[in-house]
């Protein structure tokens, strides 16, 4: 078979938390075509995990050694979620349905989370998912990586979302990346919160303005069109949450795309 002329691209990663195994899933078959090169990733949440543990491995052994390290970060956040309060129902399992829609310890998290904060909740910042990273990520090394990382993160402070790269993380590894709900992490002197809710597409603005690719490949978690029409609350919240994250990335899509012009 003929070989083909590397071709080099950037990677726009969404956020979704536990639903970025896709994206590992997606990256993994990427990495298998050695005519693909990258040069910037944007990722949000689990996309700025994602994007992140794969240029360090990238720096260390190439497209293997990325695979090996996405492969070991998520069988690591998945053995750490084996006791986790939140699981499936025996009914559940017994159906083969993926979901915790009807588990009373997610169901009461739920509630909780809509009446107390996440610092009256976890005023300890007890947070599994920082060892993870801190043992999977060399964060000096990802400092000098060929490859730019875009962090996208909302600052509380303003209604203008800000954008860091993977530098800002070198002397913050323990702080990098967390995905709770409305609670601040400390990035370069500033505030940002990388809460699902406020901020879960990747930002798409730098990979055209400072990255030399003129192709840009999307992995989208959220849906941007649904067949029926949501009648439970919980399927109403959800396709609430997907319109607005899909429509700040759809504008974000059409102005970028007019810059390149």
């Amino acid at each position: 078979m003929a070989s083909r002329d590397p071709i080099l691209v950037d990677l726009a990663l969404q956020g979704g938390g536990a639903h970025g195994a896709f994206t590992w899933g997606v990256l993994d078959r990427l990495l298998e075509e050695d005519w693909l090169r990258f040069d910037g990733i944007s990722g949000t949440s689990a996309g700025a995990m994602n994007g992140t543990v794969m240029v360090d491995g990238y720096s260390a052994d190439g497209a293997d050694g990325a695979r090996a390290s996405l492969e070991t970060f998520w069988r690591k956040v998945s053995d750490a979620a084996k006791l986790s309060p939140f699981q499936r129902t025996p009914l559940d399992v017994l159906l083969g349905r993926w979901t915790l829609d009807y588990s009373p310890a997610f169901i009461a998290m739920d509630l909780m989370a809509r009446v107390f904060s996440p610092y009256e909740l976890n005023p300890m910042d007890s947070n599994p998912l920082r060892n993870i990273l801190a043992h999977c990520v060399d964060f000096e090394r990802l400092a000098r990586a060929n490859q730019a990382v875009h962090h996208g993160h909302q600052c509380p402070h303003g209604a203008r979302p800000c954008v860091s790269q993977q530098h800002h993380y070198a002397r913050r590894p323990a702080r990098f990346g967390m995905p709770a709900d409305h609670v601040s992490s400390h990035t370069d002197r500033r505030r940002a919160v990388l809460g699902r809710r406020l901020f879960r597409h990747p930002t798409i603005t730098p990979l055209v303005r400072e990255c030399t690719p003129k192709d840009t490949i999307l992995i989208q978690i959220n849906p941007v069109h649904r067949h029926g029409t949501p009648r439970t609350a919980r399927d109403i919240l959800n396709r609430l949450n997907e319109v607005s994250f899909n429509s700040v990335l759809l504008k974000e899509l059409r102005r970028s795309r007019c810059s390149a012009r």
